[in-house]
């Protein structure tokens, strides 16, 4: 995890079972290895499209539909996003090709975490934010306003 991430995860108080906050960021204080313009996270990389089958809303394995990324399967329980006022605002899951997908309490997919990358993208490809590792296990998010706003 970075070391300018810290201050703001120290900020989020975890509800009982959550165990990803959700935080909005500045991208341009970012350091450059977790913004946009790293070869690995660039919007334009084709690994990183959500044309690419493994990111692809059509994909069975990234929908809401798929009890794996239901929000009626168990196991999504343990994996909630909240905000730093504890507001549980999704649930995120991963797909079989190293996806990781982002939904809204009701299932909307929101965003995706590509394999490789330490990016998150909007259903369109937009470049929405970065994920970071939790301490205990989990994940961090921190995201752009707009983003937040698919929430």
């Amino acid at each position: 995890m970075r070391l300018a991430l810290i201050p703001m995860l120290l900020l989020c108080a975890a509800p009982a079972l959550a165990d990803a906050p959700l935080f909005l960021l500045d991208q341009t204080r970012l350091p450059f290895d977790l913004g946009p313009g790293a070869p690995q996270n660039a919007p334009a990389r084709t690994s990183n499209s959500p044309h690419a089958a493994a990111n692809s809303a059509a994909s069975p394995a990234n929908s809401a539909s798929s009890y794996a990324n239901s929000p009626r399967n168990p196991a999504n329980e343990k994996r909630v996003i909240f905000t730093a006022d504890g507001t549980v605002v999704g649930y995120y899951a991963p797909n079989g090709s190293g996806t990781l997908n982002l939904f809204t309490v009701t299932g909307k997919r929101v965003a995706y975490r590509p394999r490789g990358s330490k990016s998150l993208f909007s259903s369109d490809g937009r470049w929405c934010g970065t994920v970071a590792d939790a301490s205990g296990g989990g994940f961090a998010f921190g995201i752009t306003r707009d983003c937040a706003g698919l929430f």
